[in-house]
């Protein structure tokens, strides 16, 4: 097992440091079995056998809560799992994350009848989940959303499109957003946010299609979904109608602390596969780690991750005392994933010719990195977060 001294900080208590380590060694156990093929259907097999095994483990519990209780996330929990997953293998961390991102909003502001439906299932792993937020023309700016769902006899109809939606095309169900009301534009012409509201859509509805799948560099299941005529009983409506923007948003909040967990582990891997690398790599008559180049960039990673590791757990730890985070996330969520990007970068650069030779560790994290960047609100979204917040 590697270092994990940080864990003495006292943002954690002694069940962080036990999921930590549980985590790690069931990932390092797994991690061995996860094929190299990057075929679709062998990551979409892979993928549904890594949700059915973080069922089984107990692990998928940590990300979805009970259904009686309260939905209370423990982040600490969430961004220590995802660092511990990502350390081993990008694949283990997307589907633990997507089984708590996707299945979220329904803990936040599902029914009773919903949260025993649907929770217990993703929990323990019988169920993939999804979340589907994004379409073409929306991203960033999710008020802007065109999908629509209008009320019909006790049901709604959906019409339109999602895209980018991770575990698209391998999910069993899906918290999608819709539109219920006519946009209002503001008069510096943004979209409003209000008339937007969130369902639970079983994959198997009539009118679900997976009009696209996608590829993408670091191959995880995501697809383009369309919903045609698509009818569903008003009861699969997460909260009280033209809220939903609010919900995903909430349930945003909730993981996007995580996702720097996660960019911490991919960083970590890296550097730990760089450090190992320049020990050992002859150069100039010493080794690659003797040239005061490389400890020079060495150093600045290992300050710079560090520094990121502190802003995510104080991020987290606040979040986790009931404080408000807003500014601290956005802070963590930037720092983490524009440091794990550097530092994969250079890892390569160490590495030369070996550093973009596919099944290398360090080209695998270089292409798990960089999505980090735009999902779940993109650096430049951040930086905007940070700059309203401080001002």
């Amino acid at each position: 097992m590697r270092s994990s001294e940080f864990l003495d900080w006292p943002f954690f208590e002694p069940r962080h440091r036990e999921v930590f380590a549980q985590a790690d060694a069931w990932a390092g156990q797994r991690s061995a079995r996860v094929p190299p093929d990057e075929a679709r259907a062998a990551v979409d097999a892979e993928c549904r056998r890594l949700v059915r095994e973080l069922g089984h483990c107990g692990l998928a519990a940590l990300a979805v809560p009970a259904p009686e209780a309260p939905a209370r996330f423990d982040v600490r929990t969430l961004a220590l799992v995802r660092e511990a997953l990502a350390w081993h293998h990008g694949l283990i961390d997307f589907a633990f994350a997507m089984q708590g991102l996707g299945s979220g909003a329904i803990a936040l502001a599902g029914s009773p009848e919903l949260r025993a439906r649907y929770l217990p299932r993703a929990a323990r792993g019988e169920a993939i989940a999804a979340f589907a937020l994004s379409e073409p023309q929306a991203g960033s700016d999710a008020a802007a959303i065109e999908c629509r769902a209008r009320s019909d006899a006790g049901h709604y109809v959906l019409e339109g499109e999602k895209t980018w939606i991770s575990n698209g095309g391998i999910a069993d169900f899906y918290c999608v957003f819709a539109r219920t009301a006519v946009a209002e534009r503001r008069a510096d012409g943004t979209v409003s946010g209000r008339g937007i509201s969130a369902f639970v859509v079983d994959a198997d509805t009539p009118g679900v299609t997976i009009a696209e799948r996608l590829d993408v560099m670091a191959p995880h299941p995501l697809a383009r979904l369309r919903f045609e005529s698509c009818r569903i009983p008003a009861s699969q409506r997460l909260g009280p109608e033209g809220e939903g923007l609010k919900l995903a948003l909430r349930t945003l909040g909730v993981f996007r602390t995580s996702v720097a967990g996660a960019a911490l582990g991919f960083a970590q891997r890296a550097l730990d596969a760089a450090c190992e690398h320049a020990r050992t790599r002859p150069m100039f008559g010493s080794t690659l780690a003797e040239q005061p180049l490389t400890q020079a960039a060495l150093a600045g990673l290992a300050t710079e991750l560090e520094a990121a590791r502190l802003l995510t757990y104080r991020a987290a730890w606040r979040r986790d005392a009931g404080a408000s985070a807003v500014r601290e996330v956005a802070m963590a969520k930037l720092a983490a994933t524009e440091c794990a990007q550097r530092v994969a970068d250079r890892a390569v650069q160490l590495f030369g010719g070996r550093g973009v030779a596919r099944g290398e560790a360090v080209e695998r994290i270089y292409r798990e990195v960089r999505a980090l960047r735009i999902y779940e609100g993109a650096s430049e979204v951040q930086q905007l977060i940070i700059g309203r917040e401080i001002l």
